[in-house]
């Protein structure tokens, strides 16, 4: 869909500056997050290389920018490219989800009293972690790119995040391990669910390369072998 939409930005003012816009809010969520799970899970201070709550109005101003420049260009084009438009508003949303939940990994970092360990999940979360912070590298480079093969591919991968974060946060839940202490259970219980709903988001942006607005955050239909 990205793809076939953006001819039609590039060729309007507030389109192009709408979709630019998005580029940031994921460059800038990119960013948080890497600060985020840096102070949670590999120091024990929570000193920040900036002020989280400022980068997270950051993502907010940028989201009602392109909610601004999106509906302008309706009213003058008196709804022409509306399912372009509505794409661009949806796609947003998922990215500023994306730094709600980023905002809130910095906050539990700073409520936890030192570095954040997953105790008998260590392996499990150190794997979920990673698969989340290469889903955000590939996604970045899908949506900037418009790459339909690699955001197919993208969309079949880490896939299994979902149900191996809630297994991980039931089994917390059932103290399957006695060492955490209660606050410690309680931060990983959080950080596995934030790290779900970030991954949840980021595919929900890789859907709109290939998908028409109305499936955006499904996964794509296969196309039909002509006969």
């Amino acid at each position: 869909m990205i793809k076939e939409i953006l001819s039609v930005f590039k060729s309007n003012t507030l389109m192009d500056r709408a979709f630019q816009r998005s580029y940031d809010m994921l460059d800038l969520t990119h960013k948080m997050f890497l600060q985020a799970k840096q102070v949670l899970r590999e120091t024990e201070h929570t000193n920040l290389d900036f002020d989280i709550h400022n980068e997270d109005n950051e993502v907010n101003k940028y989201q009602r920018e392109v909610r601004k420049d999106v509906f302008n260009h309706l009213v003058l084009t008196e709804g022409e490219q509306l399912s372009s438009g509505l794409v661009l508003v949806s796609i947003v949303i998922d990215i500023e989800r994306i730094g709600d939940y980023t905002k809130n990994i910095i906050d539990l970092a700073q409520n936890h009293p030192r570095r954040l360990h997953g105790g008998h999940f260590e392996d499990d979360l150190v794997r979920i972690e990673q698969a989340v912070l290469e889903n955000f590298r590939r996604t970045i480079d899908v949506f900037r790119n418009s790459d339909e093969e690699a955001a197919i591919q993208l969309l079949k991968e880490f896939k299994w995040i979902s149900k191996l974060s809630d297994d991980c946060l039931y089994s917390l839940v059932k103290e399957t391990d006695p060492s955490i202490t209660s606050g410690s259970a309680v931060a990983l219980s959080l950080y596995f669910r934030s790290l779900k709903r970030i991954n949840s988001h980021l595919r929900n942006v890789t859907t709109s390369v290939v998908n028409p607005f109305h499936r955006i955050g499904y996964k794509p239909k296969k196309k039909k072998e002509n006969t």
